[in-house]
């Protein structure tokens, strides 16, 4: 008796404990089925398949930097050192976006004096530019180079030649590069393109033409873009601006100039066969004294070829006047043959005569070699 009451006892009690730990496993057990069982019927409802999920990286926060280094080699027949060569510039770009509402570009170079072979830092350009303002404006402030023309706007190592047209150094030096604010309007024209910009700076600073103001005096130019599609491989821009400022005599200088350019880039034939002609006029009127002003005249006009892949030619004829000097009339030619190995490094030679009727005849070779390392931005078309 006691035997089977001792049995039934241990029975009871072993049925009783696989009870409670199969009970447990089920608890443990149900949520995670319940919890398969729904993500399976999201991931058919939603037609994904069960890939290995990579983990997310923070975006950087560092701008896009570049170095330009330009390297050039001259001789030169009017000066006393004949032959010369080195680094002639670098420059550092910082380029980013700040906020969906503005982006900031830098750019500061390291020039080298002609004269004394010094390095100098300069900041080249340095301007922040609106991105979401409303009816079709856009708003710039800082330093930067003037909307004037073509040439102007553009970074000399851009340029398909070495040396810059005669008419432009006379009259704008090594270009127009002021502190302000720039307003540009992006016209509702169905027909083509047509952009307006304002500007209004505190006036340039070693200009043949201007000078900046002590007073209240300030630079302003208005640029007005024509751009048309003429068809599926050719474009034309026609370009119109006006600027006034104050001069050497503490008077006004106005300045009115026209660009045209035509590009020619067959779409079949894009990266190996290219024409642009370019062409700007520059008609000065420089206000010298109270009761005389001087009437000047400026131009320049150039072709550039492609004939491969990688190699360009560009010829260039100039004819000017200097801002005080009607009486002065220089002519230059110039011709350029630029191998471009890849967008980040390009080698170019120039040859260039100049004649004038004040001075000597000026001959000059110039080689010229371009490269950049990091992020290349691109350049204006």
């Amino acid at each position: 008796m006691h035997y089977f009451t001792r049995t039934a006892i241990i029975i009871l009690f072993c049925t009783s404990l696989s009870a409670n730990l199969f009970s447990q496993a089920d608890s443990i057990v149900k949520p995670d089925s319940v919890l398969l069982k729904q993500i399976e019927q999201q991931l058919k409802s939603s037609g994904q398949t069960s890939t290995p999920v990579q983990a997310r990286t923070a975006p950087s926060t560092l701008p896009d930097i570049s170095v330009v280094g330009d390297f050039q080699a001259s001789y030169k027949n009017n000066v006393k050192r004949n032959f010369d060569a080195g680094i002639n510039e670098a420059e550092l770009s910082l380029q980013s976006v700040v906020d969906p509402y503005a982006r900031a570009d830098f750019f500061i170079t390291v020039g080298r004096d002609p004269v004394t072979g010094k390095f100098s830092t300069d900041l080249e350009e340095g301007y922040l530019t609106t991105l979401s303002l409303p009816a079709h404006l856009q708003l710039k402030v800082g330093k930067f180079k003037s909307a004037m023309g073509r040439i102007n706007p553009v970074h000399s190592h851009a340029l398909p030649f070495i040396s810059l047209p005669d008419a432009y150094q006379n009259y704008f030096g090594e270009g127009i590069n002021d502190e302000g604010m720039s307003l540009s309007w992006l016209v509702p024209n169905p027909v083509f393109y047509q952009e307006l910009l304002v500007q209004v700076t505190d006036g340039p600073i070693d200009n043949p033409s201007f000078s900046r103001s002590v007073g209240n005096t300030y630079f302003e130019l208005a640029h007005l873009k024509n751009f048309f599609d003429l068809s599926a491989n050719a474009t034309l821009e026609l370009g119109f601006s006006g600027m006034t400022g104050e001069n050497s005599f503490n008077l006004r200088t106005n300045i009115a100039a026209m660009d045209l350019t035509y590009k020619w880039k067959p779409v079949q034939y894009n990266t190996y066969r290219s024409f642009t002609w370019q062409s700007e006029t520059y008609f000065s009127n420089a206000n010298i004294s109270k009761d005389k002003a001087m009437n000047t005249f400026g131009m320049y006009s150039f072709i550039n070829f492609q004939f491969s892949k990688r190699l360009f030619f560009t010829g260039m004829y100039s004819y000017s006047n200097k801002p005080y000097s009607a009486s002065t009339v220089e002519n230059s030619y110039s011709a350029t043959i630029g191998w471009y190995a890849t967008e980040f490094q390009k080698l170019e030679i120039e040859g260039k005569t100049t004649s004038s009727n004040m001075e000597k005849e000026q001959n000059q070779i110039l080689l010229r070699w371009i490269f950049v390392i990091g992020t290349h931005g691109a350049h204006q078309y």
